[in-house]
Parts: C-alpha cells; sequence; structure tokens
C-alpha cells in the first residue's frame, strides 16, 4: 500500500530551503539592532549606535533577499491564500520599517534615541510574526 503525502489539500509545501535561511538570518540581525540600542540607551557609548546600523544593513539585505523570495511564492499558483499574503504583508513592513530605521541611525549620536529603539523593537517584533508564520512546516488551507 502506497501512502501519498502530498494528498491532504491542506498541506502545502514549506519554504525552499535558502528562503528559509535567509528568513532565519533576518530575526537575529534586526534583534542585534535592537539590544545595540539598548546598550546604546544605557551606555552612552556611540559605537553601539554603529553596531546598530551595520545590524540594520544586514538585516535589510537578507530581509531584501527573503521579502523576493516570498513575493515569488505569493504569486505561484499553487500557493497563493490568506496566509501567503500575511506572511509578504508583515515581511513588507518590516523591511520597510528597517529602512525608516537606517534613516533615523544616520542621524548624529543621540539624535538616534528614542525613536531608532522604538522603531528596532517594532522591526523585531514583525520579522518574528513573519518568520513564525513563513517557517510553519504544515500550512492550514485557506
Amino acid at each position: 500500500m502506497v501512502i501519498n503525502v502530498n494528498a491532504d489539500p491542506a498541506r502545502q509545501r514549506s519554504l525552499h530551503p535558502l528562503h528559509a535561511a535567509l528568513l532565519a538570518g533576518t530575526v537575529p540581525l534586526f534583534l542585534g539592532v535592537l539590544l545595540s540600542d539598548i546598550a546604546y540607551a544605557a551606555s552612552y557609548e556611540v559605537q553601539w549606535k554603529n553596531f546598530s546600523s551595520w545590524l540594520i544593513v544586514g538585516g535589510l539585505v537578507y530581509g531584501g533577499f527573503a521579502l523576493l523570495c516570498a513575493l515569488i511564492e505569493m504569486l505561484r499558483p499553487d500557493q497563493r491564500g490568506r496566509r501567503a499574503v500575511l506572511y509578504f504583508t508583515l515581511l513588507l513592513a518590516a523591511w520597510v520599517l528597517g529602512m525608516i530605521n537606517a534613516f533615523v541611525h544616520a542621524k548624529d549620536a543621540w539624535a538616534t534615541m528614542p525613536e531608532g529603539l522604538v522603531l528596532s523593537a517594532i522591526v523585531v517584533a514583525l520579522a518574528i510574526a513573519a518568520m513564525g508564520i513563513g517557517l510553519s512546516a504544515v500550512h492550514a488551507g485557506d
């Protein structure tokens, strides 16, 4: 007896491994930005702001490629649905706010606070939510 595991219509394919790696790399980089901002707020050491700026760039690069993969996955006929749109929207919101955060962190020293810290927290929350949806192995049917 042969059992076809793909016969269940409520079960969809998981992410491509490259897409999953890009998505999983985005969250720690943005989390590092938040932690660097917290350290900067506590110590007033300008180097923490510089760390944040570099980590934002890394998060935007990883997030941008993950966003491109999400767009391609969302446009595939077998992957359309509310979950794919929600995943893409969360990732897009994280990327756009991350870009705004990069502009905020381009200001001089303390001028980035508290706006940069708040944006970093929002970006991390959005990235974690997108990762939770994107990396779930079994997608419910829409």
